[in-house]
């Protein structure tokens, strides 16, 4: 199967997610979530997603709440339920753009473009790449964040060449 999965060191990964330990705060939680799914471990990465968007949600902050939806639906897509991430994702990305929340809108749409890219719909995940690009470039994101968004277009183009 093609990926764009990110290459991790698995080694540091359980070094923070030992430090970070039982912390319970939504930006602890929201790590966690991503070292978890990082480390292949997405049952405790799903769990710990929910509660972070329900701390989030019961923070009040939209933004927050969305972030957290991300990265649930990041998770999802680890787990190849693409359907639910992609349902999700595609609502965290109208919810973004209705507030103007650039960064998010740009994350959320690399992360849909990445399960359009793993479900082999190459054309659909182009797409949501060079949209992520345009959003990145506004936002002022440096070369290096916007290096993963470039390589995916990158690799995505050669797929729909070959």
């Amino acid at each position: 199967m093609a990926t764009l999965r990110e290459k991790v060191d698995l080694q540091a990964a359980v070094d923070r997610l030992d430090e970070l330990g039982k912390l319970r705060s939504l930006s602890a939680l929201n790590e966690k979530v991503v070292l978890l799914r990082l480390l292949d471990r997405l049952d405790e990465a799903f769990t710990i997603a929910n509660e972070a968007v329900r701390q989030a949600r019961f923070s009040g902050d939209r933004e927050m709440a969305l972030g957290a939806r991300i990265r649930r639906a990041q998770v999802q897509q680890y787990q190849a339920k693409y359907p639910a991430a992609l349902q999700e994702l595609s609502l965290c990305v109208e919810e973004a753009q209705n507030h103007e929340w650039g960064s998010l809108e740009s994350i959320a749409t690399l992360s849909r473009g990445k399960v359009h890219f793993e479900m082999g719909e190459f054309e659909l995940a182009l797409v949501d790449f060079k949209a992520a690009v345009f959003l990145m470039e506004r936002q002022g994101a440096s070369i290096d964040q916007l290096e993963s968004a470039l390589v995916a277009v990158a690799v995505t183009e050669s797929f729909l060449a070959a």
